[in-house]
């Protein structure tokens, strides 16, 4: 006689979920730690506007009763005077807004050639300073005591007067190739063009202006003045210094245990930091970085020292025709801290976008 069939057990009736209560929002109150920083911050607000309000009613009371004009009319007035480096068309004739337009981009063409080159620089140093060459090394040491505790200053004029003094005339200007040509007029380089000359009886497109000496001076191509380049080598060469130990310092600072095991498995040291220490390092090296940017970028207004027409240039020449000194100097710090803040949020966003991802 067989065994009877196992009949299986019926499954539990399934209960319905019970929904969980909500919690309870926490009430705020001023032994909660997130409400003081809160109520702290609101009042370090209040009494900042509270006291840049007070100094703007003082100094514009003192100012009329001094008989001193003050306002922003005077932008839309006439210059009557001339720049020398113009990046937009400008004239004598146009009002002020558009001169302090002129020494604005004077200021960000500086700057911004000034980071290219002293980061360029500064890095190619840096990696010299780590080199097993003992007079590559030594060199670069050299470089780096001279033009860090040299004031800036000091570089921006050693480099005008040799620029202006020392270099041949326009006539016996120095070139490689009949192309480019460097004389006390400054720097004179093929620069590409649109149009022309017709060419089978259509217009020219993109082609590259040469640059011809033409009586006393060139035309054609693009040419940088003596003060531009001693602007630009000054800020370079000074800044480039400090980034040079940025570099060493991010370098190093990667674990030696890092660089042995890149060794283990045969990379060369290109490759070594390239693919180890370099994206480690970068972490270190960004946020100095970042400041040495912000230095040089504040750095030219010292250009107005060897006849730059930079931003403070333009705004010292303005003051002593307005006599419009608050207006004047509010432009320039509105200046310097729209650009450091973009700087800053450039190399933030560049900083995030380099971070290593971990798993």
């Amino acid at each position: 006689m067989s065994d009877p069939v196992p009949v299986p057990a019926e499954d539990p009736p399934l209960r319905a979920a019970r929904p969980r209560p909500a919690r309870p929002r926490p009430r705020r109150s001023w032994r909660h730690p997130a409400t003081r920083a809160l109520a702290w911050q609101v009042l370090a607000v209040l009494a900042l506007a509270g006291g840049l309000g007070w100094l703007a009613h003082n100094t514009a009371t003192n100012m009329a009763a001094r008989g001193i004009q003050s306002g922003w009319d005077f932008l839309m007035q006439t210059a009557g005077f001339d720049i020398g480096e113009q990046p937009v068309p400008y004239e004598s004739g146009d009002p002020y807004w558009r001169a302090f337009l002129v020494g604005l981009l004077n200021t960000l063409r500086v700057a911004l050639a000034g980071i290219v080159g002293a980061t360029l620089l500064g890095t190619l140093v840096g990696l010299g300073r780590l080199s097993r060459n003992l007079l590559v090394r030594g060199l670069c040491r050299t470089y780096v005591e001279l033009f860090r505790n040299v004031p800036l200053l000091v570089q921006l004029l050693v480099w005008y007067l040799l620029l202006v003094s020392q270099l041949p005339g326009v006539t016996e200007a120095m070139n490689w190739r009949d192309t480019v040509f460097l004389s006390q007029a400054g720097l004179s380089l093929p620069w590409p063009a649109h149009g022309g000359a017709a060419v089978d009886g259509a217009a020219a497109g993109w082609h590259w202006s040469v640059p011809v000496l033409d009586g006393l001076s060139f035309s054609g191509g693009a040419a940088l003045s003596p003060e531009f380049l001693a602007v630009l080598l000054g800020l370079v060469c000074y800044t480039a210094a400090y980034v040079a130990e940025v570099v060493r310092g991010g370098i190093r600072s990667v674990a030696r245990g890092q660089i042995e095991a890149a060794q283990s498995i045969g990379l060369s040291r290109r490759q070594t930091l390239r693919r180890v220490t370099g994206p480690q390092a970068l972490r270190v090296i960004v946020p100095p970085l970042t400041n040495q940017y912000l230095n040089l970028t504040k750095n030219s207004s010292l250009a107005v020292a060897v006849g730059y027409p930079d931003l403070v240039s333009i705004a010292n020449t303005t003051l002593n025709q307005t006599g419009r000194a608050m207006e004047c100097i509010v432009i320039l710090m509105a200046v310097y801290l729209g650009t450091s803040l973009l700087t800053a949020a450039l190399m933030a966003a560049f900083d995030r976008r380099a971070a290593i991802r971990e798993r």
